[in-house]
Formats: structure tokens, C-alpha cells, sequence
């Protein structure tokens, strides 16, 4: 039997203890000779140096470990909500999740939105209660209360004595011979087959329990439950035993190449790096891939590996395995090299960046470095959503909140030497048309060109995004000239008369005409923003501002304080329901309204109250409360200059 390899996610709310659980794995197993500490900066998966010196994760960081003839992926995630989208790149790709809960803090505002995404992507999930050995540790109530909340059942594989302490010990509940009374009960809750034997009385070999187990396990019907420290290395045995148990078989070498995108780094000053996780077939040095999104092909030069504290060269690559390829320059993160598989890992989104921001120099020289290196940082996150307003000599991003926006300043200033400073963050509107109306623009002159379009533009129905038909027969428009337009519609809507991207709306080309001789398809494409944006002028739109929906829990005394701040905030809610002294809130909050509320929540409940929120939808608001931003660049109303903008004959 071929070694097995798997791959694993750890995963967790802030300081939970991700990065430290991930060097006790490494140590235990033998990968690295020394344990690694977040505090002194010496942690193998903080390899940035804003990372080692503030001791957070901010980038998703992978290693490799072999234990019990098993290679073992972890790769290591930040746990603060600015940087799920390291999160979401990670699930692409990992077979297992490790997530981690604190016995102290219990389940925490992230953890809520990584469970809920893990659950929807179906990725089996392990969970470790850390921090058993810190006072005020109460593994038992978080496992009732994950159980009761999220209706999951739980397979303890342990048992703690002695928690809150630094005596705090763990009885073992299963191992690889013996399976403890506790976890079949646990398993039949979850498993027909066990439940039917147990009912029964039948006595069944452990074997057989043990295969029920890994099979309801990855069918995601179970959680096996390790509770321990990752500070004194309580229960890391334990977990790396299950890991290691539940390996699966590395796929056929012999189909053809496949592997997914998950991360890009230019820090190594040997060009770009390509982190993928490889789904299917081989890779070695020397090979030329096909990027199917790019339809392009490239040549790999080199194949590194991480493998506990040390990267290494390796000669292959096959199914399975997690690795650094060094000469590709075209590819994106999320893209598919080789094959596209039938079973190709899909994306999934934790959150969305709602805040958009102006970075600026602090130094004026430093303008087009700062581009370039926004360029640079864009492409290994592209939900920075990187916008140079060349005209305007303006820089945009779009981030998730202030911790995010700090960590941009301390890399650019480490990776690229250069100071920079952000304005303060504008909420991301959207706009939607009023009312049905009349889009049409005719570009006829200065000749050579002609193109004439005229849209039917009519509201859509909320989530609906753009919508686009042609009425206009070929007779009228040439059918490569109608291409043309409907490619150019969403570039169009990036902008509307309220200077914010246009949604939910129809577009229905219903007239216009060509010229045989004098049109060119980039008549087209100068016409059609031209007839959109008169559209909407005529017309209207309305704001649609970001709502969240928002989870609140803390004490019945804090109540009336926190339902009176909601309704200032302009938000809704539910009855809260009330439980032993506290009560759970849920409802929906304007972000605009709400942006520092985490913080004063915070402040008022002494740090007791949780709250999580998620994105829920755009929804109308007035205008007086929304909030208008000049068209950046030159908006297709000022016709004169936009057509001589995009005929090159102005800058």
C-alpha cells in the first residue's frame, strides 16, 4: 500500500491558537527539532516579517509532515475576519478541517462564519478545544453548546481531568485498537448502521466500529472532538493519531496533470511562486502546463516543497501533494492548471470586502512605486480589487476593516520600502435605475465611425445583478458589433450617476444601426457606456447600501442598552431568546451605521457580549443617506472628452 496523503486546514476566531497548535503537530511528528513560538516570532508558518512581528497570521501558510507513513499538509490560516479571504482560498483545496475552539473563550463571532462555510462546502471537520489548562476552561459547556447550536454531533475522543489548570490531564477514549463505550453511543447518533447494532445488542469488532466512523466522518455526519493545549502539546498526540487515520489513498498518477491555484507570492527573489494543491497526475521540472483560464501555456523551472521548518527541491509532484512551482508568470490565483477535473474543488466565500479605501504616499516620488507594488500585492490577493485612477492619480482598494489596512502599511513599508497612508474607508454602495426609461447615444462624428444604439432600461429584481438581451436584428447591427456591446455592458455599469457600480437592473437592446463602411467595433464600444449612462440619467437611481445580519449575545441585563442601539442604528430584530441569565438577538444593521459597533459593544459589556455579522444583502435607502462620490476618470456624459479619451487623443 502507497503512503497516503492528506491534506488539512486549521482553522479559528483570532487567537485561538491556530498558528501554535500547527508547530506542536510539526514538533510532535518529528518535522521540526525545535517548537516553534508565535511570541519570539520563531513559528514555521509566520514567514512574513509583519507576522512575526506583530504575532498574528496574516497569509495562509502551508508545511508538510510525515506521520504514520502518512504526508500531512497543514496549512495554517488567519483567524481575524479582514483576512478571510486567505480562508476562503485555503478551503479550495484541503480535504480536512482542524478547527479550533478556546475552552475559555468558547465559540466566538469567526467561528460561527467558519462553520457555517464549512458546513455548506461539506469539508469534514475535526474539532480541537485548546486552552483546557487556562483558568476559567470549560471544554464540557463548549461542546454542549456547539451541539445544541449548530445540531452536530460530537464523538469525544478524550476525556480532560484536572482542567483549568496546569495539571489538566486527558484520559483516551479511542486509539487505533480500542474504542471507548462513549464514542459508539456518540457514532450511533449519527451512524443507522451502529445505531442498529447497538439497539440489537450486537457485538461488533472494533474494526468495524472504526470503519463506521472514518465512513460518517467524511460522509460529515460526525466530529471527532479532541480537547487539549496547545501550549503544554495536552491532546496533540491524540489529534495527529486521527489525522493520520483518516489519510486518504494519493489518486491515480496516471490521469492527466490537474492542480489548483491557491496562493501567489513574489517575496522569494526568485521570481513569482505558484502554491497549488495537485488534484490528479504528476508534475515534474521541465514540464509545460496549460492554463485553461489564460489559454496559454508555460514552462515549470523549478518544484519546491515546504516540509517542516526546512523548503526542499523535489523531483515530482503527484496527486495529492501541496507545492511551490517557480516560473509561471500568467496565472491567478483560483485558476485550474492541466485538466479541468469533474470533482474540481469549488470557491467559497466567507466574506466580501464592503469598505473601499484611497491609499497615498506619504512621499510624492513614491506615486508610481506605490502603484507598482499595489500591483504586485493585488495579484496575491485579488480581493484588494487594485484601482489606479491614472487621470485622477488616485490609488483604490477595497478591505475588510482598520487591522487589514495596518498590515498593507507594515508590508509596504517592509517588502517595498515605501510609506504609505490611507484615507479613511468609504462604504461600498451599489446603485439600481429607478424606473424604466430610454437609454441612446448616436456616435456618428468625427468620422471615421458610426454606431447607434438604443437600450430599454428597467429595474430588476433584487440579487438579480445585470440582465442583458438584444431585440436588434443582424440586418441592423452586425452580429460582431452586438458582441461588442453586450462585453461592454459591465465595464458600463462599473460607474453610475451616483459614481457607485449599477445592479439589478434589465437591458434590452431594442434599436440602433451600423454603417457599412464607417463602423468599427470600437464604435460600439465608445457608444454603449455613452447610452447607458444617458439612460440612467434620465431616469434615476437609487442607493443600495450593505446590510448585515448580525447575531448578538450577552447579558439579560444589557437588553434594553443593546435593542435601543439597534434601532439608532437604523437596524431590526428579532424576539431574542433568553437562556440561563442571557439572551441571543439577532437581526439587521446598516454597515454604515454599524461600523464601529463591534468596538462599543465591547466597551459597554467589559468584553462579554459576542456579536458576528455577515453580509445578508444590498437593500434601497434614501439618498440623503447614502452617499454620492464623483465619477472617477471622465464619465461618458462629458461626451466631448470621453470619446477623445478613448480614441488615445487625450490622457
Amino acid at each position: 500500500m502507497g503512503k497516503a496523503k492528506i491534506s488539512v486546514g486549521v482553522l479559528a476566531h483570532v487567537d485561538a491558537g491556530k498558528t501554535s497548535l500547527t508547530e506542536q503537530l510539526l514538533f510532535k511528528s518529528g518535522a521540526t527539532k525545535t517548537l516553534g513560538n508565535v511570541d519570539t516570532g520563531t513559528a514555521q508558518t509566520d514567514r512574513l516579517s509583519v507576522e512575526k512581528s506583530r504575532g498574528i497570521s496574516v497569509q495562509s501558510a502551508y508545511t508538510c509532515m510525515e506521520f504514520d507513513n502518512t504526508d500531512v499538509f497543514l496549512i495554517d490560516t488567519p483567524g481575524h475576519v479582514d483576512f478571510s479571504a486567505e480562508v476562503e482560498r485555503v478551503l479550495s483545496v484541503i480535504d480536512v478541517a482542524v478547527l479550533i475552539i478556546s475552552a475559555v473563550e468558547g465559540i466566538q463571532a469567526h467561528t460561527e462564519t467558519i462553520w457555517k462555510v464549512l458546513q455548506q462546502s461539506g469539508i469534514p471537520v475535526i474539532l480541537f478545544i485548546n486552552k483546557t489548562d487556562r483558568i476559567g476552561a470549560d471544554s464540557e459547556l463548549v461542546v454542549s453548546e456547539f451541539e445544541r447550536q449548530f445540531n452536530s454531533q460530537l464523538a469525544l475522543l478524550n476525556k480532560i481531568a484536572g482542567e483549568g489548570s496546569s495539571e489538566v490531564s486527558a484520559q483516551l477514549l479511542w486509539t487505533k485498537k480500542q474504542m471507548n463505550e462513549q464514542v459508539i453511543e456518540s457514532l450511533a447518533n449519527a451512524n443507522d448502521e451502529v445505531l442498529e447494532a447497538f439497539l440489537a445488542g450486537e457485538s461488533k469488532d472494533f474494526e468495524w466500529y472504526n470503519n463506521q466512523l472514518i465512513k460518517t466522518f467524511w460522509e460529515g455526519q460526525i466530529f471527532p472532538t479532541i480537547m487539549g493545549s496547545a501550549k503544554t502539546g495536552l491532546g496533540i498526540d491524540m489529534l495527529l493519531q486521527t489525522i493520520a487515520c483518516l489519510g486518504k489513498e494519493s489518486l491515480d498518477e496516471g490521469k492527466p496533470f490537474s492542480a489548483r491555484v491557491f496562493g501567489l507570492s513574489n517575496e522569494s527573489g526568485q521570481g513569482q511562486i505558484t502554491f497549488a494543491k495537485v488534484l490528479q497526475g504528476k508534475l515534474e521540472p521541465r514540464n509545460v502546463v496549460k492554463n485553461n483560464d489564460a489559454g496559454i501555456e508555460e514552462k515549470v523551472t523549478l518544484l519546491k516543497q515546504y516540509r517542516g521548518g526546512d523548503m526542499v527541491d523535489i523531483k515530482a509532484a503527484t496527486a495529492g501533494d501541496i507545492v511551490n512551482i517557480y516560473g509561471l508568470k500568467e496565472i491567478e490565483i483560483g485558476q485550474v492548471l492541466g485538466e479541468v477535473p469533474a470533482d474540481e474543488y469549488p470557491i467559497f466565500k466567507l466574506q466580501s470586502p464592503l469598505l473601499t479605501v484611497q491609499v497615498k504616499p506619504v512621499e510624492e516620488k513614491d506615486y508610481v512605486a506605490l502603484a507598482e507594488a499595489l500591483q504586485i500585492l493585488n495579484k496575491e490577493n485579488p480581493d484588494l480589487d487594485f484601482e489606479w485612477l491614472k487621470e485622477d492619480k488616485e490609488l483604490h482598494v477595497k478591505v475588510m476593516g482598520w487591522i487589514q489596512m495596518e498590515v498593507i502599511t507594515a508590508i509596504l513599508q517592509d517588502r517595498f520600502n515605501i510609506e504609505a497612508q490611507f484615507d479613511d474607508p468609504t462604504v461600498i454602495y451599489k446603485e439600481k435605475p429607478l424606473s424604466e426609461g430610454i437609454g441612446f447615444a448616436e456616435y456618428t462624428m468625427p468620422k471615421p465611425c458610426w454606431a447607434v444604439v438604443k437600450f430599454k432600461i428597467e429595474p430588476g429584481k433584487p440579487d438579480s445583478g445585470v440582465e442583458y438581451n438584444s431585440e436588434v436584428s443582424v440586418d441592423k447591427i452586425h452580429r460582431k458589433y452586438q458582441n461588442e456591446v453586450e462585453r461592454t455592458i459591465p465595464e458600463a455599469l462599473k460607474q453610475g450617476i451616483k459614481g457607485w457600480e449599477v445592479t439589478d437592473l434589465k437591458i434590452t437592446l431594442i434599436d440602433g444601426e451600423d454603417h457599412e463602411i464607417h463602423s468599427r467595433p470600437g464604435d460600439f464600444i465608445i457608444a454603449t457606456p455613452m447610452g447607458i449612462m444617458e439612460g440612467l440619467k434620465e431616469i434615476g437611481t437609487t442607493f443600495l447600501e450593505p446590510v448585515l445580519e448580525f447575531k448578538i449575545s450577552a447579558s439579560e441585563d444589557l437588553l434594553g442598552a443593546i435593542t435601543s442601539d439597534i434601532t439608532q442604528m437604523r437596524g431590526t430584530f428579532e424576539s431574542p431568546e433568553m437562556e440561563d441569565g442571557k439572551f441571543t438577538l439577532t437581526g439587521l444593521l446598516p454597515l454604515a451605521t454599524s461600523l464601529e459597533y463591534p468596538i462599543q459593544l465591547s466597551s459597554r459589556s467589559g468584553g462579554k457580549a459576542k456579536i458576528s455579522t455577515v453580509l445578508h444583502s444590498y437593500q434601497p435607502v434614501a439618498d440623503e443617506l447614502g452617499q454620492t462620490r464623483p465619477f472617477k476618470g471622465i464619465s461618458p456624459l462629458d461626451r466631448s472628452k470621453y470619446i477623445l479619451k478613448m480614441r488615445k487623443a487625450i490622457q
